[in-house]
Parts: structure tokens; C-alpha cells; sequence
């Protein structure tokens, strides 16, 4: 039976109490009134709701999941993966949290609602895990990093300090969700809270708790090193959420500014995902036959153990149906293993000792692995989607292009006038953002390239480069 406390060292440690904070960044004054009563919806199912009704979460319905623009109904958008991913957390919290209880009983007694907390905690922040990705997928990432890179961005990039520059060559769709959940633009209000999200979720919604340098020193190539959470516009907002939640710094007892252990619950949320894209990508390569489907459904059934003849009570007449029994299946399988791997490994998460994907040490994790290789094969490299990708680099690196020498044309051209007003008031270094530094302009401009929808990326890029004219108001 396994304990929170695995030895008796005086080894740094998080603590659930401050983990599970309900506090919310920031802190908001109560507009109603305080009772003993338990709330109906607890902090963290407002969380879930409050991305919900996001306009940026709502846009993830037109962005590329995998298939670029599908115009079929059974393939999966951001929005439909956001959906699942948040199922399959919700269900792996509940799991980890139940089994935590029932092993410790002292954890019961402090945390009775633990496990309802996780399950609440981890769907929320699934939900909101790619709501800062930009257009084209990850492909768009690498167009914006591509850009910065690039000679014709150098102008623009010159003036920034290396931490700056580096948050741009190396965009991550994982900082630029940290600054939706919380900023708040000046045009808007005087606030600046974001979404008003507690910090328990935006603790487990940080996969990568580090900013885009750090020193060498501190690496220890684990997992949530692989990319940086946060720009240095939201440096500040992270440490404080770090504080609140007790994070450990990396290494113990240093300050390598702003690097620390993830958030035990931000593997959950990794596991989530990854099992999500793993399989149903796969079943979207299957569905719209660019991987032939008895080799699809041999390898789940191969997965699942199921003996080459077995026959169950229901007879299948179509495939399809069967694929999705199938993958429910193994996604509950999947889903019971994880949660028993993250109960026996909760202690060493809390120590900050164990840095290595779920996923990865299931003992199914080389068919994964092969299921993974077949849809990179046949779907990822697909004709339709590498076309897409790649006029992606052209959209994005071209509107970044014009916005930028519109915003910085020390002339004013009459051209440049007009490209900045197609800009959104709250995009724009003006007004409130009046004195805001050259690298305050360019992330607000990436916010708004970063926020479009694939098909609206597109239009614009075709509108300025006048290859096609608005047909109506």
C-alpha cells in the first residue's frame, strides 16, 4: 500500500493543501454573500465553466487539430480534442485522487473532497490546454518561431534583450496560453485578472514552469523542460502563482528566475493529452481511410489483449462502429493505468524526483509508440495537411511581416495607416498602451496573429496582399 510520505528526509516537499488553492489570481473581491453552506459549483467547476464561455475557447472550433480545415463531421478540431482531453482528465483526477485517499488515510482526513478536486482541477486546465495555440496547428508555432528567426524579422528583434527575443523564436502556443487565462487588455477593462481562474488551475495547466532561457546549469532535460510556460510578459504573474501554490525551485535552493517542478496535476493533464491525440488521431487516420482499417483495429485489439479470434456478444457490420468500441475500451483501460501510475508516484512528484511523461511508463508504451508512428506515416504526412502546413509559414510569416513594418514605419505611410487600423483597438500600442516597449507591441501583435482561425488567417493575409476583396460587410 502506498503512502504520501515515502521516507523520512528532510527533502523539500509541496503539500496538497497549497496545491489545491482556491484562491484566484488575482485575488477578486466576493460579490455575494459568504455563507457555511458548500457552494452548488465549487471554485474549480467555475474554472471549467469560465473557459467555456471564453471567446478564445470558442474559436478553437475553426483551428486545425490535425486535418487542416475538415470538411467532414467526424474528424477532430481544437475544440473536439479540448472536449475529450477534459473528459479523460476529469476521469484520471477522480482515479488518482480516489486511490491517494484510500492509501492514505491521514490525506482523508485533512482533503476529503481530493478526489472530486482533481477530477474538477485536471478537466479544467485540459480544457483550456491548447487555447493559445495559433492557426495551422503546431505547424503555426513553428511558422511564428520561423519568422523571428528569419532576416526580415531582424529589424524588429535587434532591439529586445535575449529572454525577448528567444519568447519569439521560439513561440510556444503553452506561454500564449498563460497570458489568455491571465491578462487582460487595457481596451477592455481596467482589470487584470484574464479569466479569473484559480491558482490550482493554472498551476496544473503549466506543463512547462520555466521561461524561455535558463541557465544550463539548472537542466536536467526532463520532461517539462522540453518548452518554456510563460513570456516575459507574464514573468511576474507566474512567480506569484508559483508562491501560492509552493512550487518548488530547480534545483532546490535556488533561483534560476522562474524555473521550478511542475504542479503534480500537470502530468495528469499531460497524460490526458497525450492519450487523446495518441489514439484518436489514429481513429481520424482510420476514418478517413489513409490507414487501412484491419491494420487499425488489429493493433487495438492488440493493444487491448484481445485473442486474434475472440468473439464477443455483438456482431459487427461496421467497421467504424467497432473502431469506436474499441477505442472507448482502450481509453479506459489506459485511463485506470495512468491513474495507478500517478497514485505510486505521487510522493517523488511532490518531492519534484520524478520529471518523465505517464504515458511513457505504461507497459503498453511501444505499441502506443508504433500506433503513433503509423499516424505520423499516413496522416501527419499526408499531402492535404503538409500543403496546409505549409502555406501556413506563408499566411502567418506574411502578416506578421506587414503588421510589424505598418507598426514600426517610422514614415506613416498612407499604406501603413491603414494596416494598422485593421488592428483591433486592443491590439494596438495606443491609448492605454502608451507606454508600451517595442516587445510589448510585437506580443500584442502576436496575440491578435495568434488568435485568428485558420480560415481567418487565411482572408486576411489575402485581403492585404490584395489577392482577393471582401465580398460584404
Amino acid at each position: 500500500m502506498m503512502h504520501l510520505q515515502t521516507d523520512s528526509s528532510d527533502a523539500p516537499t509541496m503539500s496538497w493543501e497549497r496545491l489545491l488553492s482556491r484562491r484566484r489570481y488575482p485575488e477578486q473581491p466576493q460579490l455575494h454573500v459568504v455563507t457555511d453552506a458548500p457552494p452548488v459549483r465549487g471554485a474549480f467547476v467555475q474554472d471549467y465553466d469560465r473557459v467555456v464561455f471564453s471567446t478564445a475557447f470558442r474559436r478553437l472550433q475553426r483551428q486545425t487539430q490535425v486535418l487542416p480545415l475538415p470538411e467532414t463531421d467526424f474528424v477532430h478540431t481544437r475544440l473536439t480534442h479540448s472536449l475529450e482531453t477534459a473528459c479523460v482528465g476529469r476521469s484520471l483526477g477522480r482515479l488518482g485522487g480516489r486511490l491517494l485517499l484510500e492509501e492514505t488515510p491521514d490525506l482523508g482526513r485533512r482533503l476529503p473532497h481530493l478526489d472530486s478536486d482533481f477530477g474538477d482541477i485536471v478537466a479544467a486546465a485540459c480544457l483550456a490546454h491548447d487555447i493559445g495555440n495559433p492557426p495551422f496547428g503546431h505547424a503555426g508555432e513553428d511558422a511564428i518561431s520561423a519568422y523571428f528567426r528569419s532576416a526580415a524579422a531582424e529589424p524588429f528583434v535587434r532591439v529586445l534583450n535575449p529572454a525577448q527575443r528567444t519568447d519569439l523564436q521560439q513561440f510556444g502556443g503553452n506561454a500564449a496560453g498563460f497570458r489568455v487565462l491571465t491578462h487582460t487588455y487595457a481596451a477592455h477593462s481596467s482589470g487584470s485578472a484574464g479569466l479569473g481562474l484559480t491558482y490550482a488551475t493554472l498551476g496544473a495547466f503549466t506543463k512547462y514552469p520555466r521561461p524561455s532561457i535558463v541557465e544550463e546549469a539548472g537542466l536536467t532535460r526532463g520532461t517539462s523542460e522540453k518548452k518554456y510556460g510563460y513570456f516575459q510578459t507574464e514573468a511576474a504573474r507566474f512567480q506569484e502563482v508559483a508562491r501560492e501554490l509552493g512550487l518548488l525551485p530547480k534545483p532546490p535552493g535556488t533561483d534560476l528566475g522562474g524555473f521550478y517542478h511542475r504542479h503534480p496535476l500537470a502530468f495528469l493533464v499531460e497524460a490526458a493529452d497525450d492519450l487523446c491525440f495518441r489514439i484518436i488521431d489514429f481513429e481520424d487516420g482510420l476514418k478517413l481511410g489513409l490507414i487501412p482499417c484491419q491494420t487499425g483495429l488489429a493493433l487495438l485489439r492488440e493493444l487491448l489483449g484481445d485473442a486474434p479470434g475472440r468473439r464477443g456478444t455483438v456482431e459487427w457490420r461496421d467497421w467504424r462502429e467497432e473502431l469506436g468500441y474499441l477505442r472507448a475500451r482502450l481509453i479506459n483501460r489506459l485511463v485506470q493505468q495512468t491513474a495507478r501510475l500517478f497514485a505510486d508516484r505521487a510522493a517523488d512528484l511532490l518531492r519534484g524526483r520524478s520529471d518523465e511523461p505517464l504515458v511513457q511508463q505504461l507497459d503498453c508504451w511501444e505499441q502506443l509508440q508504433h500506433m503513433h508512428h503509423l499516424t505520423v506515416e499516413h496522416l501527419y504526412h499526408s499531402r492535404p495537411v503538409l500543403e496546409t502546413e505549409a502555406a501556413g509559414f506563408e499566411v502567418l510569416a506574411g502578416l506578421l511581416d506587414a503588421f510589424l513594418h505598418a507598426i514600426f514605419d517610422p514614415q506613416e505611410t498612407a499604406r501603413s495607416r491603414k494596416v494598422v487600423q485593421l488592428l483591433p483597438e486592443q491590439f494596438r500600442a495606443t491609448g492605454h498602451q502608451q507606454q508600451a516597449s517595442a516587445y510589448e507591441q510585437i506580443v500584442l501583435l502576436t496575440d491578435y496573429i495568434g488568435g485568428l482561425t485558420d480560415h481567418n488567417a487565411s482572408s486576411l493575409f489575402r485581403a492585404i496582399r490584395g489577392i482577393e476583396l471582401p465580398r460584404r460587410f
